[in-house]
């Protein structure tokens, strides 16, 4: 396990804990109310969720789960840290805690991980929230390069022993705005080397998941097309641009509403959370 706990200044939240089938999983489940399960992406963990959760704990019961590998979660030895195990460990947690009629929110990889949990529970989703993600195979070849580049063995070095993911794509120039405590929280929890293989993982599933990809990319609209959908977008995002994605999301689901945000990027929670938190109470109200 890591050795971090986090400000209760910066993350107000009770941490929880559940034995998975494939290692320990750190989470927060907070408020009463409907459900509303919140996926993070890489290389970040729920800590990027603080603000929404916040804002809508009063009136929802907010899950916000850190993956293994992740946050504050374990590294466990033999597990393989592809978006097909994250998958499986986040709907053994929605099982768990038999959630029903839940919201599901996925960004930048919590898009494709929370949506794989709930196609094959949909009968027990209520609607699904979108922020900077695809849950299709990605054909643009800056992506596609990227993953080649960042899953080579120089850079996945960088990763492992300099923590590039989270210096130079979520703390560098183009990253969100954050406080020196804020930056500390997502290097804290990847404190060396052995506790970023997860992270190393990542660029490479751009290509390697690619089958569950194109099995999400049948199974989302005919599975969950029709629950009520929100997108958040952050319109300055470069990973997942809003004229390639946002048409591929409007044709996935036949009642969505968006909402643009125009001076955020790919860090969409940490760039609008009230704007977030505004739009999911909403467009789903009870």
């Amino acid at each position: 396990m890591i050795d971090f706990a986090p400000d209760p200044a910066l993350y107000p939240f009770g941490s929880r804990w559940f034995d998975s089938s494939a290692g320990r999983v750190h989470y927060i489940d907070e408020g009463t109310g409907p459900a509303i399960v919140f996926c993070h992406g890489s290389p970040t963990w729920s800590f990027l969720y603080r603000h929404v959760v916040k804002g809508l704990r009063g009136r929802y019961r907010c899950v916000a789960v850190d993956y293994l590998g992740f946050g504050p979660s374990e590294r466990p030895a033999g597990f393989g840290y592809t978006i097909a195990e994250h998958t499986a460990v986040v709907g053994e947690l929605i099982d768990h805690l038999r959630l029903d009629d839940f919201v599901l929110m996925g960004q930048d990889w919590g898009g494709p991980v929370g949506l794989g949990a709930a196609v094959t529970r949909a009968d027990r989703v209520r609607g699904v929230v979108l922020g900077n993600t695809a849950f299709w195979p990605v054909e643009q070849p800056a992506n596609l390069a990227f993953s080649v580049i960042l899953s080579s063995r120089p850079l996945r070095r960088r990763i492992l022993e300099q923590n590039l993911l989270v210096e130079k794509f979520l703390l560098g120039r183009a990253g969100p705005r954050l406080t020196p405590a804020e930056a500390d929280h997502y290097r804290r929890v990847q404190p060396t080397k052995e506790a970023r293989r997860g992270l190393a993982v990542m660029p490479g599933e751009i290509r390697a998941a690619r089958p569950l990809l194109e099995g999400l990319a049948r199974d989302v609209p005919a599975h969950l097309g029709s629950k009520p959908a929100l997108a958040v977008w952050g319109m300055r995002d470069v990973v997942f641009r809003p004229k390639a994605c946002l048409p591929r999301i409007r044709s996935a689901f036949t009642a969505l509403e968006v909402v643009e945000l125009p001076r955020a990027g790919h860090f969409v929670q940490e760039d609008a959370p009230d704007r977030i938190v505004a739009a999911i109470a909403e467009r789903f109200r009870h």
